[in-house]
């Protein structure tokens, strides 16, 4: 702040604070933390720079649209900490940035399986209500949407009670399924309730959707008629095939398992009502009843190796509840209390089949050959030992509660992180030689008030960044570099306002010690206005940034914010006591040159012109 008019000010009292500032931050980084005096002066980088992997998940709120809520975001934030730390993940990091979106930073290692800890893993145990093959990429050709007894998959193990009472849950597939190869489905994501989401479908398809209300078995979707009314259907999105009457879903062979298994994850974990869902593979699509068993049913979830068949698998331990209700399941499936269950789902001995459903595949789905009052084993199929590991770390610590996409996911290796960590600091180095340069050239003795002022405000920088790793966890990333060396032109712009203020006050006729005091109360308001205009711009960009773009905004922000406090405790105290000095009267070595010039020119002496008579 400028002194009082007609109190000369006394830099030393600015510079005495400035120095204090330092001897405090300096004290906290040597005499804080842990390590070595050298680690002790590193900051903490960020994935871009010492290499990891990097996870985004972003939540979608598939009833509504709306932001998810904050004990929601919470929950879902300890299950995926505790998903990691499953995994055997060392230094993991977890956290909700803005509303819906939560970061898992893993340092140092190429982790892909942590990629995947942001499914929803919601288990469902459905009872196989009527399955047939996936005929949408031959629907040109004659086929029959309803596969014979031979095509029809069964489990290659068997579900009776062993030794140690289990259900084997064999793979769903069967040699004789192939794959369907359908045309890939538009991405589109329909938002709003079931029943919206639903109209918007209805209103696309048009007199497709009517004629479709009449098919009750996929044989009558299949005349040539029928193929070209229902022909729309082909064109749905994934998750507006997933809008439909899970009745329509199944008997309508237009719509593929390619659409079905690329819904939005939970689009099928409503317990109480029907559902549709294809094999991993694609091979089938199966028309389940309503989910009896439920993952918060299991207490206790492990991947081990089957001794008998060397394959991995995922074995569940149920609570109390939840073994009475599996018990029950396999009693109803193996009796076929309800006769529910179509000819075409049967085994050969009449028994209905029990599907594994997590989020909207089936894991696998076998004929129950027993009533089971153990435990369950889930095996077969594409599970690995990852797999198998993944599986049991997810149903261990429950299902999210909310639905997460990736919106962001990157692997970063240490040696390409240290090219990048090089170039950023090659960046600002250069960045920064640049406008040493140009104030040297143009500015002369002044430059050396540029130079000094960033090199001042480069150190307060630097010790800010490692007190704020320690304490709040910030790390500098590339985008945060970006942010210092855009703080660079900032910080220029404050001295070229300054200066240019001071060329003004002298070409008025002020001397140029004079000029000082009032060139910076008439130069302050602008610097200030400046800056704080950068700072509103970088807390903005904060808020509503994510990821790299926060590290952006909060390392322009700090470094603008610490520029300004080098200012006021060192630019104006220093170019006061250098007005005092013989060299900043010099035009040659000052840089002020033609203004001072100008000044010691004496006023010009107007002539008076005598009229003859």
């Amino acid at each position: 702040m400028a002194p009082p008019q007609g109190q000369q000010m006394r830099p030393s009292r600015y510079l005495a604070v400035l120095a204090a500032i330092f001897v405090i931050l300096a004290s906290l980084v040597f005499f804080t933390g842990k390590g070595s005096i050298s680690e002790k002066l590193e900051p903490r980088l960020g994935l871009d720079l010492v290499g990891g992997t990097t996870v985004t998940l972003t939540a979608t709120n598939l009833e509504g649209g709306g932001a998810p809520k904050a004990d929601q975001m919470e929950e879902a934030r300890r299950i995926i900490e505790s998903r990691v730390n499953g995994l055997g993940v060392a230094e993991a990091e977890v956290v909700v940035e803005g509303d819906n979106h939560i970061v898992i930073s893993i340092p140092g290692e190429n982790r892909d399986d942590v990629k995947q800890v942001g499914t929803p893993a919601q288990l469902r145990f459905r009872k196989v209500l009527n399955v047939a093959a996936d005929t949408s990429a031959s629907l040109d050709a004659t086929a029959s949407a309803t596969p014979s007894a031979s095509a029809t998959p069964q489990a290659s193990g068997s579900a009776a009670p062993s030794a140690s009472p289990s259900a084997t849950t064999a793979p769903a597939t069967s040699a004789a399924a192939s794959p369907a190869t359908a045309t890939p489905s538009p991405t589109e994501t329909l938002t709003g309730t079931l029943a919206e989401r639903r109209a918007a479908v209805v209103k696309k398809l048009g007199a497709a959707y009517t004629a479709a209300e009449s098919i009750t078995s996929a044989d009558q979707a299949t005349t040539d008629e029928m193929k070209a009314t229902l022909k729309p259907f082909t064109t749905l999105s994934a998750d507006e095939a997933g809008a439909l009457p899970a009745e329509m879903q199944f008997n309508l062979p237009q719509i593929s398992c390619e659409q079905l298994n690329n819904r939005t994850p939970g689009s099928i974990d409503t317990a109480d009502q029907t559902a549709v869902a294809c094999d991993e593979t694609g091979g089938y699509k199966y028309y389940l009843d309503v989910a009896k068993v439920l993952g918060t049913d299991v207490s206790d979830a492990s991947a081990n190796i089957n001794p008998e068949t060397g394959q991995w698998q995922v074995d569940l331990k149920f609570k109390g509840a939840g073994q009475n209700n599996w018990t029950n399941l396999t009693k109803e499936a193996f009796n076929n209390t309800d006769a529910k269950c179509a000819q075409g789902s049967l085994d050969e001995n009449g028994r209905c089949a029990v599907a594994v459903v997590l989020d909207n595949k089936v894991v696998s789905a076998p004929a129950i050959q027993a009533v089971i009052s153990g435990d369950a084993t889930i095996s077969g199929g594409s599970i690995n030992r990852e797999g198998a590991r993944l599986l049991a770390n997810q149903l261990r610590y429950g299902a999210l509660p909310l639905t997460f996409q990736s919106s962001e996911a990157s692997t970063i290796t240490a040696t390409l992180g240290a090219e990048y960590l090089r170039a950023g600091l090659l960046a600002m180095g250069v960045g920064m030689g640049l406008v040493i340069i140009y104030a040297f050239f143009y500015y002369r003795l002044l430059g050396s008030v540029i130079f000094l002022s960033l090199v001042l405000s480069g150190a307060l920088t630097y010790g800010a960044l490692i007190l704020l790793g320690r304490s709040i966890g910030f790390t500098v990333t590339l985008a945060g570099i970006a942010g210092f060396i855009v703080s660079l032109g900032v910080a220029a712009d404050s001295f070229v306002i300054y200066f240019e203020r001071l060329k003004d006050e002298i070409r008025e006729g002020r001397s140029p010690r004079s000029a000082v005091g009032r060139a910076w109360i008439r130069a302050r308001r602008t610097i200030i206005t400046a800056n704080m205009v950068t700072i509103l711009a970088a807390v903005t960009l904060y808020i509503f940034g994510v990821g790299s773009v926060k590290g952006f905004a909060f390392a322009l922000g700090t470094a603008t914010a610490l520029d300004l406090l080098i200012v006021f405790l060192f630019r104006h105290p220093i170019m006061t006591m250098l007005a005092r000095t013989p060299a900043f009267l010099s035009p040659r070595v000052s840089g002020l040159g033609r203004v001072l010039h100008h000044a010691d020119k004496p006023p010009a002496t107007p002539t008076t012109r005598v009229k003859e008579a």
